[in-house]
């Protein structure tokens, strides 16, 4: 049996044209029957690194037998110019989530996935204590299980208050270590007993991982990084899946 968590988080490649740029990773939400792939906004577009790929690749799991057999499936990033992708702001600024729908009809007939959805979004805030264990599901540098396709995880826990904007944004902290290439993994935490309605996928979607943070300045000789990261609050995907 292979655990349903792995199932859920995908490699990204990043292109323009035939040129492959960045490695990330992203993740499956579903909403209302609408399947939507989840990352962060800086691997679609990042003015600052005059990143602009035009389309991304991701490998797709056919046989839940066999997870060796797999296909790539590309998803162009723009139509007529505009961005097929949705990303959000609030009254600090951009949020670092993007999310584009996929057409279904263009899926594999026989996909093997695992989406998280609403139901998979915390709801009571208060519950979840600073230091809780959480799973950060990526790909680390693009390092994975290439033969099986699937992303690896990463131990983390709460390093912040959860439920409260940190210095006023909308993510919170996590204490892990991460690598390039974890952008836009989903940053979980394991369900409790009691909550059934979550079937095959037993965990909690608290936020979406971004980036490592440090402080400036440091002396890179003397001190380490602190080894803290901003996970965006997941419950932008309500927002973002919103029928338009």
């Amino acid at each position: 049996m292979i655990e349903s968590i792995l199932l859920t988080t995908v490699k990204i490649q990043t292109f323009a044209g035939e040129r492959h740029l960045t490695n990330a990773s992203g993740f499956f939400f579903e909403r209302e029957k609408t399947l939507y792939l989840v990352t962060s906004r800086h691997v679609l577009v990042d003015d600052v690194s005059l990143h602009h790929p035009d389309h991304i690749e991701i490998d797709l799991h056919i046989d839940s037998t066999l997870l060796a057999r797999s296909v790539s499936f590309s998803i162009p990033l723009y139509k007529n110019g505009m961005s097929i992708w949705r990303s959000g702001s609030d009254t600090a600024g951009d949020i670092d989530v993007a999310m584009i729908k996929i057409e279904r009809q263009h899926l594999p007939e026989k996909l093997v996935y695992h989406a998280f959805t609403p139901a998979h979004l915390p709801e009571h805030f208060e519950t979840i204590e600073i230091g809780s264990p959480l799973l950060v599901v990526g790909f680390p540098l693009g390092f994975h299980d290439n033969v099986h396709h699937l992303p690896v995880v990463r131990q983390a826990v709460i390093a912040s208050s959860f439920g409260l904007r940190f210095q006023g944004k909308g993510y919170f902290l996590t204490d892990a270590r991460t690598h390039r290439g974890t952008s836009g993994a989903p940053v979980v935490m394991r369900a409790t007993d009691d909550q059934e309605q979550l079937g095959e996928l037993p965990w909690l979607l608290l936020g979406v991982h971004s980036a490592r943070l440090d402080v400036a300045p440091r002396d890179l000789v003397l001190d380490e990084a602190l080894g803290l990261n901003c996970s965006w609050y997941a419950d932008i995907l309500m927002t973002l899946s919103q029928a338009r």
